[in-house]
């Protein structure tokens, strides 16, 4: 048995201090998860349940490669992530065991065509053409969870050219990362090299080619990429 055309290398994410790779199976994305982002938007932090969307696993860009601005848009939003990396899963999974799943956690870009997703909206049409597009999710290396035991209080912010636009801690996170685990695997088997894009905070805005992006969550890393 062959293949009728050469089959794409596995998505993967460097691990920090480690010579192996983490092998992506899919990329959840948590939309409002910041309370100040939801009234942003011109929403209402505490009305709704989790906003859960996805991309492909070949969305990723690593070791800070430059993203290319995409097509089909004029509005072009960045929104600096917590990512979740598991390495078990399984279906309704208790709050109080969901973190037993986790392998570490990396800084994440979760990039959008933000008119085309403001139009899936009116029309009430899914967000794909808006969220899950090429090299829609710049990710950091991971670093594993032993090492960052304590998420409470933890810095995340975003630069542009310099010039700080998003900046909050971790705990402003309306659904924490137990619950947003738990929530996901009521609607999905989650497995191993899954990526859960956990939310992000206000200042979402748009950027353009040319434009030097930075991110940074405090204990665990960091991304500097340019758009071409």
């Amino acid at each position: 048995m062959s293949f009728i055309f050469p089959p794409k290398a596995i998505s993967a994410v460097p691990i920090k201090g480690s010579d192996q790779l983490y092998p992506v199976n899919r990329i959840y994305c948590v939309g409002q998860n910041y309370g100040d982002h939801v009234r942003e938007m011109g929403g209402d932090p505490k009305k709704n349940s989790p906003v859960f969307f996805s991309k492909p696993a070949n969305a990723i860009v690593i070791n800070n490669k430059s993203v290319k601005y995409p097509t089909a848009t004029d509005n072009f939003h960045y929104e600096v992530e917590l990512v979740v990396a598991l390495s078990s899963g399984g279906v309704n999974i208790p709050e109080e065991l969901a973190l037993n799943c986790v392998f570490g956690y990396a800084v994440g870009i979760d990039f959008t065509r933000r008119d085309l997703q403001i139009l899936a909206k009116q029309s009430g049409r899914p967000w794909d053409v808006a969220k899950g597009f090429d090299q829609s999710a710049p990710i950091s290396s991971i670093i594993e969870k032993a090492e960052m035991s304590n998420l409470s209080k933890v810095q995340i912010s975003l630069s542009l050219n310099g010039e700080l636009r998003q900046n909050s801690t971790l705990d402003e996170m309306i659904w924490s990362v137990s619950e947003i685990i738990s929530e996901l695997s009521k609607f999905y088997e989650l497995q191993p090299g899954d990526l859960i894009f956990t939310g992000t905070p206000s200042g979402v805005s748009a950027a353009a080619a040319g434009d030097r992006v930075s991110a940074e969550i405090s204990g665990i890393g960091d991304l500097n990429f340019e758009i071409i």
